[in-house]
């Protein structure tokens, strides 16, 4: 399928059957910034390095240039798919051309309650550290109201259109790579504690965890692999980028590249300039970063670094939470989604303010969870898997749309001949995350957590693919998908002919 679509964005958007309803205001730069933001190379990191020390040691950093590499394969496929449709909600709107409605709507619905789940995540994790600015000890009832508190205000910002929401996002990643480079830098260059040699060292991790060789550093790639994610959040702005078939390709790059290159280098930095590294192996350090940082700089360093570290997960929860808003927007446009006709609601400031609410309800339902920190282990564990699993869904699509002949890319940018083995590789990449991720692993889990945790990621994917499969047979949206589609190409072609 190609696509030939002349005009300006407003026409192109026209020619794909949907009119201008958000503001378009985003330059490269701003896509790159939402991009990145949700990335978070401070969010990512936190999220990976203990279980990542605690699994190999030293040498876990390695698993962090594997999944780099496995996610950029990702962003070739989305570059091209991006390029050609520039719609919110890629997932589910590139599917739709590409594949079964039926399949496509199940894509968009796995991957919106990814980016939701993830949300609450981000919240709940964010708490502690409002209250580290007061060397304060939450209670968990305390830790889930702080988080519901920090998505409201989130969805506040979100409210008043993306022009704000750009300005506090670009604040924030402004300065989260100020000071996570400098940082990563003074680390590695004036307080290193050890030579590169620890970078090979498992210091023991695999007599502590059990999980030696291979297992071991499987683990470890399903571990890193959460600190390559969210990407896709430039393609869900993509309706409100300028220039968007063109810009949207290169931000994801970019937001990809830079956020993995500061990832990668206070992984590093971090490591050698630990006092104790080997604490950390023994789960005697559950939070090696903030370690590694007191102990280079001095205890003054402790309240500035917590506010940046506060800061970064509020722009990584800004940005998600605007993202998981479009691409609920996107479904709802199309009437395909419950309560459709009031989640597609964009308000006075060009907003999905119908999405942004119904995704903060979503995400602030899943923050009881975490009354009980076992359940809230569960919630981060389901939401790796599940968006990878899109991400292999969507690869998959692509590559069997490319090997039948019905799709062509036909945007601005294009792998060329390069592209069939980039998608390829892409597949396997990501199909070999989505069972690594699912696979049971107690040494991933809490000691002593129940079952129900080991089992997470799949007993988590297996019910949002169940409520999503039940809601295609009752429902049955893909039918109104296959009419809406008819008629977005009849225009197109129309369009093109003119």
């Amino acid at each position: 399928m190609t696509d030939d679509i002349p005009g300006t964005d407003s026409e192109r958007l026209a020619a794909l059957g949907y009119r201008q309803e958000l503001r378009r205001s985003l330059g490269m730069l701003g896509n790159v910034a939402m991009g990145f933001a949700v990335v978070s190379p401070v969010v990512g990191l936190y999220a990976v390095a203990q279980v990542g020390m605690s699994l190999r040691g030293g040498a876990w950093v390695w698993a962090l240039p594997v999944c780099l590499i496995g996610q950029l394969l990702v962003v070739g496929v989305y570059s091209e798919l991006a390029s050609q449709w520039p719609l919110a909600g890629g997932a589910y709107q590139w599917a739709r051309r590409l594949a079964s409605p039926g399949f496509a709507w199940l894509s968009g619905w796995l991957w919106q309650f990814a980016v939701m789940f993830a949300n609450t995540t981000v919240a709940y994790l964010a708490a502690p550290w409002f209250f580290a600015l007061f060397d304060a000890v939450p209670t968990p009832p305390q830790l889930v109201l702080t988080a519901a508190a920090f998505t409201v205000a989130c969805l506040l910002v979100n409210a008043y259109g993306i022009n704000l929401l750009r300005w506090f996002v670009s604040a924030g990643i402004a300065a989260e790579t100020v000071a996570s480079v400098l940082v990563g830098l003074a680390l590695l260059l004036f307080f290193r504690e050890h030579g590169f040699a620890l970078l090979t060292d498992d210091l023991g991790a695999s007599v502590t965890t059990g999980t030696g060789g291979l297992a071991g550093l499987l683990a470890v790639v399903a571990v890193g692999g959460w600190a390559f994610i969210g990407f896709d959040a430039c393609v869900s702005t993509a309706e409100e980028t300028k220039d968007a078939a063109r810009q949207v390709p290169r931000a994801m790059r970019w937001a990809l590249l830079s956020v993995g290159a500061v990832v990668i280098l206070n992984a590093v930095s971090v490591a050698l300039a630990h006092p104790d590294p080997a604490r950390v192996v023994r789960g005697e350090d559950l939070d090696p970063v903030t370690t590694a940082v007191v102990t280079g700089f001095g205890g003054w360093a402790a309240k500035p670094f917590v506010l940046v570290v506060l800061v970064s997960f509020a722009a990584c929860l800004m940005a998600s939470q605007g993202g998981a808003a479009r691409g609920l927007y996107s479904l709802a446009r199309d009437g395909v989604f419950p309560f459709s006709r009031r989640i597609r609601t964009v308000n006075r400031h060009q907003a999905p303010i119908g999405g942004l609410v119904a995704a903060t309800l979503v995400s602030a339902a899943a923050l009881p969870l975490g009354l009980e920190s076992t359940a809230i282990g569960s919630l981060i564990t389901f939401g790796t898997a599940a968006t990878f699993l899109p991400f292999f869904l969507l690869c998959l699509t692509a590559l069997t749309a490319r090997l039948r002949g019905t799709w062509r890319p036909a945007g601005a940018f294009s792998l060329g001949r390069w592209g069939t083995p980039v998608n390829l590789l892409a597949v396997l990449w990501t199909g070999f995350e989505v069972v690594n991720i699912c696979w049971p692993r107690t040494v991933l889990a809490p000691a002593g957590a129940p079952w129900y945790q080991v089992w997470a990621a799949l007993l988590g994917v297996g019910l949002v693919t169940l409520a999503g499969v039940g809601y295609l047979l009752v429902r049955r949206p893909q039918r109104l998908m296959s009419v809406q589609l008819t008629a977005a190409e009849g225009e197109l072609t129309a369009s093109a002919a003119r």
